[in-house]
C-alpha cells in the first residue's frame, strides 16, 4: 500500500514533467517509465523500481538531478531513497544521505562514473569501468538473463504506433521481419538517421515483438554496453555470461556513435562475433552511416558496413501527415472531443518538418490546450500555439555535427581534439563555443549535447552556455565571431 504525503502525487507529477523535458522522451521512458512514488512525508522521498539494476542505474546517473528537481517543489527534501518493489523496508532504514548545501562548488565525480557516461581512456581500467551494479559472480540464471536483457524499452514504441513511409520503409520492413523470425538470411542490420527519425522506436518495437514471439532479446545502449557488459565480460562471471549470450536470438545496440574507447570497441567486436557463430540477428542504430563513425576502429566499421545498411531519411509531407493523423487518433482515445481540422493537419505537416518528435510535440501541445480549456482547435489557435515550432523550422535542421565542423575549421583544430578531455586553453574556448551554439541552434537537450561532446555531463554544457552567453553580451568581437560561426554552421 502506497503512503503519500500531502500533494505528494502532484509534486511527483511536476517532477516527472520537468525530468522528461530535461532528458527527452527516450531517456525518460527508458529509465523512469516504471518508477513509482511510495512516500513523501518527510525530508526523504522514497521511490520504488521493479529491478535492482534499474535502482542502481538511476542512483548512479540521476540521483542528484532528482534531488534538485524535488527541491524546487519542496525545500525540505534532502535526499532520495530508491527501493526495489517487493523488498520495501520500513522508513527508518533509509540509506539516503541528506545533501549538504554549503554554497561551495560541487566536486565533480570521477570521469567514467558520472551521469554523462564519459570514458577517459587515460585512466586505469578499474576507474574507467565502474563495478557492475549486480553481483553477477554469484547470480543465478534468471538474474544473468535480466542483466543481459539490458535497458528497458518504452511500451508505447511498437510497430503499430510506427508510421511507415518511403523514407523509412526499408528499415521498417527489415526490423519487422527480424522481430517476427522471418529473416534467417539477415544477420546484421545497421539503421542510421538523424535524431528524432524513429531509430529507437524501431529497436524498442523489435524488442517487444520478438519477446512476445518467444525470442530472447538483449537491448543495449552504447553506454550500457561500455559500463556494464564490458566489465562483466572481464569479471569472474564471464563463463556464465558467455553461456547465456549463446541463448540470445537478437542483439540490439542503440546510439552506436557513443561507443568509444579501444577496449569497448574490441569487446563489442568480440561479442558480435560470439553471437554470430550460431545464426543470430544484430541490429545497430546510430546517427550516421557506419563509415562515418570516426570514434570507432576501422575493423568494427567494416564489420558494420558488411551488413544491410538502411538510411532513414527526413519524413516527406505524406509521412509527416500520416504521423500527425496517427497521433491524433491515439489522443482521441483518451479524449473523444479532441479533433484537429484537416487544414490544420496540412498546415502542421507543411511547416513542422524537422523530425517526428516535433510533430508529436505539436499534437501534445494542442491536446494539452484543448484538455485544459475545452477550446476547439482552429487554424488561428494552432498557429498561435505552434508559432515557435513553425518559425524555428529552418534552425532545427542544423545538426550538432555541422556546428562542430564549422568550429573546428574556424579554429584550425581536429574534431578528436574538440571532443577530447584535454583542457588546453586553445581547445576549451572553441569547445565551449561549440556547445553554446549547439544549444541555441538545435533542439537538443543539455544531456544530448553533452553526449555529442565526448560524453560530458549536462552541467558542463550548461556552464559553457552561460559563460559564452554572458561574455558575448560584453565582448563585441566574440559576438561577431558567434554570428560568423552561425552562418558557417548553416552552410
Amino acid at each position: 500500500m502506497q503512503v503519500q504525503g500531502i500533494n505528494g502525487t502532484d509534486r511527483w507529477d511536476r517532477v516527472k514533467t520537468k525530468l522528461r523535458a530535461e532528458l527527452g522522451d527516450d531517456a525518460y521512458f527508458n529509465w523512469f517509465g516504471r518508477v513509482i512514488l511510495e512516500e513523501n512525508t518527510g525530508d526523504i522521498v522514497r521511490l520504488s523500481v521493479p529491478t535492482r539494476f534499474l535502482k542502481n542505474w538511476i542512483k548512479s546517473h540521476y540521483e542528484d538531478q532528482l534531488v534538485d528537481l524535488w527541491q524546487t517543489e519542496c525545500e525540505d527534501v534532502s535526499g532520495i531513497e530508491l527501493i526495489v518493489r517487493g523488498a520495501l523496508r520500513p522508513r527508518h532504514h533509509s540509506t539516503a544521505q541528506p545533501r549538504m548545501h554549503t554554497g561551495a562548488r560541487p566536486v565533480p565525480s570521477l570521469p567514467g562514473t558520472g551521469r554523462a557516461g564519459y570514458v577517459n581512456t587515460h585512466l586505469p581500467e578499474a576507474i574507467r569501468y565502474p563495478q557492475v551494479p549486480i553481483a553477477l559472480g554469484d547470480a543465478d540464471e534468471n538474474t544473468l538473463m535480466e542483466f543481459l536483457q539490458g535497458a528497458p524499452v518504452n511500451p508505447r514504441n511498437t510497430f503499430d504506433t510506427f508510421v511507415e513511409g518511403d523514407s523509412n520503409g526499408l528499415a521498417f520492413e527489415a526490423a519487422r521481419k527480424i522481430a517476427g523470425g522471418q529473416a534467417s538470411d539477415l544477420d546484421l542490420l545497421y539503421i542510421h538517421a538523424s535524431v528524432g527519425f524513429g531509430k529507437t522506436h524501431l529497436l524498442h518495437a523489435v524488442a517487444r515483438t520478438a519477446r512476445a514471439n518467444g525470442l530472447t532479446v538483449s537491448y543495449l545502449t552504447a553506454e550500457y554496453f561500455m559500463y556494464h557488459l564490458v566489465p562483466a565480460l572481464k569479471s569472474r562471471s564471464f563463463p556464465a555470461l558467455k553461456k547465456m549470450l549463446s541463448r540470445i536470438d537478437i542483439l540490439l545496440v542503440d546510439d552506436m556513435q557513443f561507443l568509444h574507447g579501444k577496449q569497448a570497441q574490441e569487446e563489442f567486436c568480440d561479442t558480435l562475433n560470439m553471437l554470430m557463430e550460431p545464426v543470430r540477428h544484430v541490429i545497430v542504430a546510430a546517427d550516421r552511416p557506419p563509415q562515418a563513425l570516426d570514434t570507432v576502429e576501422s575493423r568494427l566499421r567494416q564489420r558494420l558496413c558488411d551488413g544491410v545498411v538502411a538510411n532513414v531519411q527526413a519524413p516527406d509531407f505524406a509521412l509527416r501527415k500520416g504521423i500527425l493523423l496517427s497521433r491524433i487518433a491515439a489522443a482521441r482515445k483518451a479524449m473523444p472531443t479532441f479533433d484537429i481540422p484537416r487544414e490544420v493537419v496540412d498546415y502542421i505537416a507543411c511547416h513542422v518538418t524537422a523530425c517526428g518528435r516535433d510533430l508529436e510535440g505539436a499534437i501534445n501541445r494542442l491536446f494539452a490546450h484543448h484538455q485544459l480549456t475545452s477550446q476547439a482547435i482552429t487554424p488561428y489557435l494552432a498557429d498561435k500555439i505552434l508559432n515557435d515550432l513553425v518559425r524555428s523550422g529552418e534552425k532545427r535542421n542544423i545538426k550538432i555535427e555541422d556546428i562542430q565542423q564549422a568550429v573546428c575549421k574556424h579554429y584550425n583544430i581536429s574534431k578528436n581534439d574538440l571532443l577530447s578531455s584535454c583542457r588546453a586553453r586553445n581547445l576549451v574556448r572553441p569547445r565551449q563555443i561549440a556547445m553554446y551554439l549547439s544549444k541555441i541552434m538545435t533542439p537538443r537537450s543539455l544531456p544530448e549535447i553533452g553526449k555529442r561532446f565526448g560524453g560530458r555531463d549536462h552541467t558542463t554544457v550548461l556552464h559553457a552556455v552561460r559563460k559564452i552567453d554572458a561574455q558575448s553580451k560584453k565582448d563585441t568581437a566574440l559576438a561577431q565571431e558567434l554570428a560568423l560561426l552561425k552562418r558557417l554552421s548553416q552552410g
